[in-house]
């Protein structure tokens, strides 16, 4: 079978009319030209070049053969071309994983600003409140809130978001604040059938009044007094800001969940990858904590 290089190389000791010339462009020796040429003919059963001590000439079977060999190497060039300029400039389609309620509220304005500096790449954002596999669902990056648990990930952080117990001040008036120890009898919303909150050092199993497998639903409940939430700041900053809800025991949150960026490796980084990354650590700033009413003295 003729060797691909070979064509190539035929190529160019036409284009350069030298042995001489084509061996300096292409870093080989002129005996290797030479030996690798004379190979070529063989193969061919047919001679395309004709050597003198001054010049080479092509033949009339040679012309025809490196009419074919030079598209195929304009084709080459044009893969080759084509495949580093999609290393240079973003392209194709980006798929992005995001909690829920982070990617209604944060990321909107991230990808509108990604687009319009980028517009030959197209974005499918997928919400999802579960550890997704990048790998197996073919997802470029993804969002994750709270502790990574895969290791061969890539993760850049982009901040952290308390998480607070809060309810509607209608809840509050009617039932009042429990203690850490009354909480097992209090009126929660939580995420399963039961849960263990931990308040002032004090660990409680507590039996949910209402069970939702969604953040900003069981943010809504908290607002219209159903019980007491656990929710992260940055999906109820805006309620305790306008005082549709309030943060309880002294406004010290229940835990502290890191945000990171995570996608499967940095080695050839896709252009897409890096940008929107970048564009993320750049967008999305760190959320200031929930506006803290001011607490009513007691008369």
């Amino acid at each position: 079978m003729v060797s691909p290089s070979d064509m190539l190389l035929f190529v160019t000791v036409v284009r350069e009319e030298s042995f001489t010339r084509a061996a300096q462009r292409l870093g080989i020796t002129k005996q290797t030209v030479s030996e690798r040429i004379r190979n070529l003919e063989e193969q061919l059963g047919v001679r395309l070049l004709e050597r003198t001590t001054r010049r080479l000439r092509v033949t009339g079977a040679g012309a025809t053969y490196y009419e074919r060999c030079a598209a195929i190497a304009e084709q080459i060039d044009a893969a080759n071309s084509e495949v580093q300029q999609r290393q240079v400039e973003p392209t194709g389609l980006l798929r992005v994983s995001s909690p829920v309620f982070y990617g209604r509220r944060y990321l909107t304005s991230v990808i509108s600003t990604y687009l319009t500096r980028h517009p030959s790449v197209r974005v499918e954002l997928v919400l999802a409140d579960r550890r997704v596999d990048l790998i197996e669902e073919g997802l470029d990056v993804a969002i994750h809130i709270g502790p990574l648990d895969d290791s061969s990930l890539v993760a850049r952080k982009l901040g952290e978001s308390a998480v607070h117990y809060v309810a509607s001040p209608r809840f509050l008036a009617k039932h009042g604040t429990p203690s850490a120890r009354e909480l097992r009898t209090a009126r929660c919303i939580g995420f399963s059938a039961f849960e263990t909150w931990e308040v002032e050092g004090v660990k409680t199993r507590v039996d949910p009044v209402l069970t939702v497998n969604d953040l900003e639903l069981a943010c809504e409940a908290a607002t219209s007094g159903v019980g007491i939430a656990r929710v992260p700041a940055l999906l109820c900053q805006d309620a305790v800001r306008d005082g549709r809800l309030r943060i309880l025991w002294d406004s010290r949150p229940a835990m502290m969940r890191a945000i990171h960026v995570v996608y499967p490796s940095r080695v050839n980084l896709p252009p897409k990858v890096r940008h929107f990354v970048d564009a993320l650590a750049t967008l999305v700033e760190p959320m200031p904590p929930p506006h803290r009413a001011p607490r009513r003295r007691r008369r």
